[in-house]
């Protein structure tokens, strides 16, 4: 059943364009309230990252849970996967987060968590999406919702990224730069760095509303490159606005992308026969992590994009391990869903483990050349199932003989074709890509 206001991941856009307005937070709260209460007693976590318009977004959602009678704790700016590990620790019936992630000030969203810390199942999207159509009414005074602050929310995500690596694990001698992006980590990340024993550098850690991943953090790179190698740093951690992603940067001051991250943690759970199945990535997952893998006899399935599904394939597979190349990683045995500095904890453990730096540890993975070229349609019918184009793609990845991959996708935004080939010899991999490209926009004139 088609959804009328939930994307993949909650619900996004423009502040004060349609959804994004304080009069439909109004009503989203008291139809998430209505959905919960039904259920039984209902209390609701609500946090958000550092964007201006989280105040807003929060004062209209606390209303509206208010009046439908549930009761809500308010977290202040935190990190998204700490309101998911919050709202199990609470016991709560369901957890808000008011963010766009990676987006730039201008823009706002919501996510949901259940009270086990995961996605909201389809069936209380709908409901929540049904009461949002249907007229807002108030409970009776005496059975108002009641609202109050965690005041130590902090200190407990801090307390409890710690416990994700060993009582004895000690940093000291690492020195490490942190990029916050002005948001929602910028006060746990280096407290949970810092007390681990490493010698941290912060950068865009003062948040003033506007400046939310504003040319530093995850999205743009330079910055964290620059400071690594003017401090003569081990590494850099970079965190989107919500602390959700992360990417690194070696001491050389090259990328370390999700890619990299996945296949060393992975490295080391099966290296010390701790790594339950295999690993789940996505369509756009480089084929050099592939095989790398199956290299060390680990499985690895591919996922569509987006953490929702990589979750999912996780959970359908009882595997613990997951992720995307731009930094969404996912480690089940130690929360419930993607979780950026846990994450970066557990590549600086296996770095210890193995006694070797970031920039030795990504070697193992050798990236294989990625052409993507875009092709503009009219519109119409969808080009990748023209049969010509179906038989070519099936030939190509057939000449490349599991040693590459062809992937043809629509858009869902604009009228494109996205044509992708990648395999071990960049001149091959370019020409299959231009002749597959050329062969859709012949099929489309």
């Amino acid at each position: 059943m088609t959804k009328k206001y939930f994307g993949t991941d909650g619900i996004r856009g423009r502040v004060g364009e349609f959804p994004i307005t304080p009069d439909f937070m109004l009503k989203l709260g008291w139809a998430a309230g209505m959905a919960f209460r039904s259920m039984g007693a209902c209390r609701i976590l609500v946090g958000k990252d550092t964007r201006i318009s989280g105040y807003m977004f929060e004062s209209a959602l606390e209303a509206g849970l208010s009046a439908a009678g549930a009761d809500v704790m308010l977290l202040g700016p935190m990190p998204t996967p700490a309101i998911a590990y919050l709202t199990r620790t609470f016991h709560a019936e369901a957890g808000i987060v008011i963010s766009a992630s990676h987006n730039p000030h201008d823009d706002n969203g919501i996510k949901f968590f259940s009270g086990q810390g995961t996605k909201l199942p389809d069936e209380i999207e709908h409901m929540i999406e049904e009461l949002l159509d249907a007229p807002m009414t108030v409970v009776e005074s005496s059975k108002l919702g009641k609202v109050s602050r965690i005041n130590d929310a902090s200190g407990r995500y801090i307390e409890f990224c710690k416990s994700s690596v060993p009582t004895s694990t000690n940093f000291a001698g690492l020195k490490v730069v942190i990029d916050c992006a002005h948001g929602a980590t910028y006060k746990v990340a280096p407290s949970v760095f810092k007390e681990l024993g490493a010698q941290v550098t912060v950068l865009s850690a003062q948040p003033d509303g506007l400046n939310i991943n504003d040319n530093c953090g995850s999205t743009h790179m330079g910055q964290l490159q620059a400071a690594v190698l003017a401090e003569h740093a081990d590494l850099g951690i970079a965190f989107d606005g919500d602390g959700d992603r992360v990417l690194m940067v070696d001491h050389t001051g090259a990328i370390v992308d999700g890619d990299d991250l996945l296949f060393i943690i992975a490295r080391d759970l099966h290296e010390r026969n701790k790594l339950q199945g295999g690993v789940v990535g996505t369509l756009m997952s480089n084929l050099g992590l592939e095989l790398a893998l199956a290299d060390l006899g680990i499985p690895f399935v591919r996922a569509n994009v987006g953490d929702r599904y990589v979750i999912a394939e996780l959970l359908e597979r009882n595997w613990q391990v997951g992720g995307e190349n731009s930094g969404h990683v996912v480690c089940f045995q130690h929360t419930t869903t993607g979780d950026a500095i846990i994450a970066a904890l557990q590549v600086l453990l296996a770095l210890r483990r193995r006694d070797e730096s970031l920039a030795q540890a990504r070697q193992a993975l050798r990236k294989c050349p990625q052409v993507l070229l875009n092709v503009r349609f009219a519109g119409g019918a969808n080009p990748v199932e023209h049969p010509a184009v179906k038989a070519a793609s099936e030939r190509v990845t057939a000449a490349m003989a599991g040693r590459g991959r062809v992937l043809l996708r629509k858009s869902g935004t604009e009228p494109l074709v996205r044509v992708m080939v990648e395999g071990e010899d960049e001149m091959q991999v370019r020409g299959y890509a231009e002749e597959l490209a050329k062969l859709v926009t012949e099929v489309c004139a």
